[in-house]
């Protein structure tokens, strides 16, 4: 290697190991606050975030030119591969306290996921969760032939049905486990402040491109024409002008021209559907506004009981920011047990995803999920693919079990034949430790895909070679 080379090599390497010693001391009291099973992981996710603080780009073609660790497939252990790095380079740097190795950062990732989901099933595929149907409360033999299709997790989304209706699907459940001798985890989601359209009775309001609408918080007896009604109060008052409106996923955008009390002026701007119209009890999304809004709802509270009772796991859903993690923590401390999974749809959970993280980390066991549905129609979808790796990215950093969530192979499981782009949406779960599919006519062979899918790229994508430019991410968690 030329000399100069090595130099410039030692010194950034230098820089950067100096920059994560610095960082362990000034986040002291942060790292203080973790689980004791946490430490090792905390101190990796902080040490992560700032190498991503940086652009390294540069340093990691000369790394990679002279055969060395570019950095890249390094999360679980940073530190660690940087100072193996450096020793190659002989020129060792003396270390108080060993950091997390690859070894230790491959144990840990392991020891978390079983804690979550149970022992996998294949060892080279993730864990597999089922969004649970109505109907199966009632059919008992296709729960049954879930669990022995591969799933060892089943979701229940208490935004639908009741308790009588999640008990019986629960009873299923666990007599399904005791004939087939398999295991299966039960995951409970709080419905959490999902803003849907009300019509007062009316099934749709046709809409153009160009025309006007009103949004109201009126009761459904004295909704105006031309408006549609909104299910959770007091948003409306935060709305600015010029701000967007997706409804129905974003098949749907409006702007916002004018707000009066509680009452605002839309003007439809786009419609990406055959029919231009808005139909009732249809997701609503403001992806330009600063909201303030309770992420566990009084409805979600009255659902607390029956799930720290029956439930293993449960998922949080639109939580913003940390106090929102903090919040939901003190409601279910007293069930220790009850493991939290930390559900990522919103732009403000992505940029403040390492305080939610290390949030997460004051109890011993929880988990993230992507939940990409929401979260693309208001990051835009545009952005989805990059954000969903730096979650991954991340997450792996801190050593925390992540779902893969929504829409996969969701054509196969609504009409039985997939699309290519969803084959190749489907391989890029095996980069998580469980990913979930929804209801539909086809789950059976949904599952079986996914696991041929999954056998097939496992044990690919850790071999991608990645170049790494500052994550505002981390910028704005370190960077001041």
């Amino acid at each position: 290697m030329p000399q100069g080379d090595k130099t410039l090599l030692i010194n950034e390497l230098e820089k950067i190991n100096a920059a994560m010693l610095q960082a362990e001391n000034d986040f002291t009291t942060l790292l203080q606050r973790v689980d004791s099973a946490q430490k090792t992981s905390a101190i990796n996710l902080l040490d992560y975030l700032v190498l991503r603080n940086r652009d390294i780009r540069e340093l990691q073609d000369t790394l990679h030119a002279n055969g060395l660790s570019s950095l890249a497939s390094s999360e679980s252990h940073i530190r660690s591969q940087l100072l193996a790095i450096l020793g190659y380079l002989h020129a060792p740097v003396e270390d108080d306290e060993a950091p997390c190795t690859y070894a230790t950062g491959k144990q840990l990732i392991k020891e978390k996921t079983i804690a979550l989901f149970g022992n996998r099933l294949h060892e080279g595929i993730p864990h597999i969760m089922v969004t649970f149907d109505r109907s199966f409360g009632d059919h008992y033999a296709t729960v049954k032939n879930l669990l022995q299709s591969g799933m060892t997790v089943a979701r229940i989304n208490c935004a639908h049905d009741d308790e009588s209706v999640w008990m019986r699907m629960i009873r299923n459940i666990r007599k399904a486990e005791e004939k087939t001798g398999l295991s299966c985890k039960i995951y409970m989601d709080l419905a959490g402040p999902k803003i849907r359209t009300d019509l007062a009775g009316k099934k749709k309001l046709k809409i153009s491109t160009g025309s006007s609408i009103s949004l109201c918080e009126a009761k459904n007896s004295d909704l105006p024409s031309h408006s549609i009604g909104i299910t959770l109060a007091g948003i409306i008052p935060q709305l600015q002008p010029g701000e967007r409106v997706l409804f129905d996923d974003g098949v749907i955008e409006a702007l916002v021209s004018e707000v009066q009390d509680n009452k605002a002026n839309l003007l439809i701007t786009r419609i990406s559907s055959k029919k231009p119209q808005i139909k009732s009890a249809k997701g609503i999304n403001f992806p330009d506004s600063n909201l303030t809004i309770t992420s566990l709802t009084e409805f979600d509270r009255t659902c607390l009981p029956f799930i720290k009772k029956y439930a293993d796991l449960i998922g949080y859903s639109y939580l913003r920011n940390a106090q929102d993690v903090i919040e939901l923590q003190e409601a279910i401390q007293d069930h220790p047990d009850l493991s939290v999974i930390l559900k990522i749809e919103t732009p403000d959970a992505v940029k403040h995803l390492p305080e939610i993280l290390f949030q997460g980390m004051q109890q011993p066991h929880f988990g993230v999920m992507i939940a990409r549905g929401d979260l693309a129609v208001e990051i835009g979808f545009e952005r989805m693919s990059e954000i969903q790796e730096e979650i991954l990215w991340i997450c792996e950093a801190g050593h925390v079990p992540v779902i893969y969530a929504t829409q996969i192979l969701e054509s196969l499981n609504k009409a039985g034949l997939a699309t290519r782009s969803e084959v190749i949406d489907a391989a890029h779960a095996a980069m998580a430790e469980c990913v979930m599919i929804n209801k539909g006519d086809h789950t059976i062979e949904v599952i079986e895909t996914l696991r041929d899918i999954l056998l097939r790229s496992g044990g690919h994508h850790v071999k991608k070679r990645y170049t790494f430019r500052p994550l505002q991410i981390a910028s704005r968690f370190v960077g001041g």
